[in-house]
């Protein structure tokens, strides 16, 4: 599912690579228990969400604080460590991805 995605160029995405992460980080945090993984449209297709964060593991681009404020609440102390004004995409997604994969894990 990832080649759907852009690659990352030396450790930055593109914006609209950006926007996908805003739109699985939000779909997250509506994903409730019993229901299959939230995908999000990216250039035309479904990619799950798990996808995305995974693409964004090692994206070095700085996350702006009100999507730093969202990951905080959806990952509670899992993002506990995460600093205001330093926090990459990379480390939230890191979060993201794992939180993605125990929920899935846990509703087999």
């Amino acid at each position: 599912m990832t080649r759907i995605l852009p690659a990352l160029h030396e450790g930055h995405a593109p914006i609209h690579l950006h926007a996908a992460f805003e739109d699985a980080l939000q779909a997250f945090e509506e994903w409730g228990l019993g229901i299959d993984e939230p995908v999000v449209a990216f250039e035309g297709r479904d990619v799950p969400i798990s996808s995305v964060f995974g693409r964004m593991r090692t994206c070095s681009d700085l996350l702006p604080q009100r999507m730093l404020d969202l990951v905080r609440d959806v990952a509670g102390r899992h993002a506990a460590s995460l600093e205001d004004g330093r926090t990459s995409y990379a480390e939230a997604a890191f979060i993201l991805r794992a939180l993605c994969v125990e929920r899935l894990r846990d509703e087999v």
